[in-house]
């Protein structure tokens, strides 16, 4: 997590996670009556034909929530760790329909059989023609 200066009104702390094309912000918000609440706002940057524009998801979560929110988010998390693990690099690749490794080599074969040009014979060949169906 990084620190994050750029504060606005009313913010009092923040940490930003940079996850690919996401960024996440973790910020700290007063209220009008100096009450402490969490904004975590989920930005990402898309395109469009007048150039680009973030679009932001926001979720505002308020100190009555947190040992909820805490309990439930931990609980999805283990969840999703032990019922399938992450797959290995070697997996993935496996999983990947466009990866060498994953082509079926006997289908390849037949493929290129079918498409294969043979090649012209040597010129030291000889081969007989049958001119008879040419009706000369």
């Amino acid at each position: 997590m990084e620190d994050y200066d750029h504060k606005e009104p009313g913010e009092v702390f923040s940490r930003v996670v940079k996850a690919g094309k996401r960024t996440y912000f973790f910020d700290v918000k007063k209220t009008r009556t100096d009450d402490l609440f969490v904004c975590i706002t989920e930005s990402k940057k898309r395109f469009d034909e007048t150039g680009y524009f973030y679009e932001k998801h926001k979720v505002f979560l308020y100190k009555d929530d947190f040992e909820k929110f805490i309990a439930s988010l931990t609980t999805v998390i283990d969840y999703i760790k032990t019922s399938r693990p992450e797959p290995t690099y070697l997996q993935q690749l496996r999983m990947d329909p466009n990866h060498p490794a994953n082509f079926n080599h006997q289908q390849n074969h037949q493929d290129h059989q079918q498409n294969h040009t043979p090649d012209p014979p040597h010129p030291e060949q000889k081969k007989d023609f049958d001119f008879e169906d040419l009706n000369f």
